[in-house]
């Protein structure tokens, strides 16, 4: 099985050591890994900000970057829904929307291609760790991927997950929402990691590299004693390895 591998502008940019451990557990899993030098960022910035024909560029050059893949698959479930979302960005019936329903089409975020394309929910993974688990906003309410993270999870030897309390509540980033409402960005973001202390975790967990960076950019500067990594990592662990 030949994967095309996404790493979104904050993996290659913040979360290398996520989207190493994102390819090594695939080639692990039996895939073939490419990485496509010519992808960039998927647009959803300026998508956000109402920027709609600028991200068009961005679509066209994605859709052909990936055109010939068999699978693509991305670390962070915002960004893989952006490539779904192309299909919303050009008219009905028109040659790109085929190409973006096409692309859309194989696109899959990490742990959901583990267990809804692959079929497997235990890695061999193992880490000791109390953990807890954001779920991001666009990932699970847009993408749709609510269980996939948590039965890989669930089968990490020596991982403890304990439940977030209102663990769907938004984290405050919102993409450029956490620059032009800094200030009720603040407060959402301040709500969330009380509800991690509530949990005890001693490391927090994620699939979407922006929740994380906004999460524990927060949780640095407070000087909590959390950690805070992407799922691939964990996923990838072998204990003493």
């Amino acid at each position: 099985m030949k994967v095309s591998f996404f790493i979104t502008c904050l993996g290659d940019i913040f979360y290398a050591n996520a989207g190493k451990a994102a390819v090594e557990l695939l080639e692990r899993l039996g895939c073939e890994v490419e990485f496509p030098d010519a992808q960039t960022c998927c647009g959803q910035p300026a998508y956000n900000s109402g920027y709609h024909k600028e991200t068009l560029e961005a679509a066209k050059h994605m859709i052909e970057v990936f055109e010939q893949s068999e699978y693509v698959v991305g670390i962070s479930g915002s960004c893989v829904y952006m490539l779904h979302e192309y299909v919303h960005l050009f008219k009905d019936g028109s040659n790109w929307q085929k190409r973006a329903i096409a692309l859309k089409e194989k696109t899959y975020e990490f742990s959901q291609f583990i267990v809804e394309i692959l079929g497997i929910e235990d890695v061999g993974a193992s880490y000791q760790a109390v953990a807890t688990y954001h779920t991001s906003c666009h990932m699970t309410r847009l993408l749709g991927v609510k269980e996939a993270p948590f039965k890989l999870l669930e089968n990490v030897k020596g991982l403890k997950m304990v439940d977030l309390p209102y663990r769907h509540d938004c984290c405050g980033f919102g993409g450029t929402f956490s620059v032009k409402m800094a200030n009720i960005s603040e407060q959402m973001v301040d709500e969330k990691i009380s509800h991690i202390e509530e949990t005890e975790a001693n490391l927090l967990l994620g699939a979407d590299g922006s929740c994380l960076m906004n999460i524990g950019g927060r949780i640095t500067r407070q000087g909590k004693p959390v950690e805070v990594k992407h799922i691939a990592e964990i996923l990838n662990s072998r204990g003493d390895e």
